[in-house]
């Protein structure tokens, strides 16, 4: 993941984009392929449990745990819940610490 390619996209269906912007592409990252970690690196893990209240968010949960709520995406996919509207009330969170383990663990 560190090191996603950017490449040049001409595809036909962006033609109206293209025109608008005055260019023959746009530059984009390749789709992210985040591996999910096995049972052992989870077991090596401290998993702290939360329970899903109104007014929560995954990016407060990543300002909480790891002072940086751009790292929300790390809580969704951990929890396999990629949006917040997967979640209902009383649902439980996890958030996986350290946060520099998991990182390792998503190849960041």
């Amino acid at each position: 993941m560190k090191y996603r390619q950017i490449f040049s996209n001409t595809d036909d269906i962006y033609d109206n984009l293209f025109d608008e912007r005055k260019v023959n592409f746009i530059e984009q990252f390749d789709t992210a392929n985040i591996v999910y970690p096995t049972s052992d690196e989870i077991a090596a893990l401290n998993v702290v449990k939360e329970t899903w209240k109104i007014g929560d968010r995954y990016w407060k949960y990543a300002a909480k745990y790891y002072n940086k709520p751009q790292l929300w995406w790390v809580i969704a996919w951990f929890n396999q819940k990629p949006v917040e509207s997967d979640l209902k009330i009383g649902d439980r969170v996890l958030i996986p610490l350290p946060l520099e383990k998991i990182l390792e663990y998503y190849g960041y």
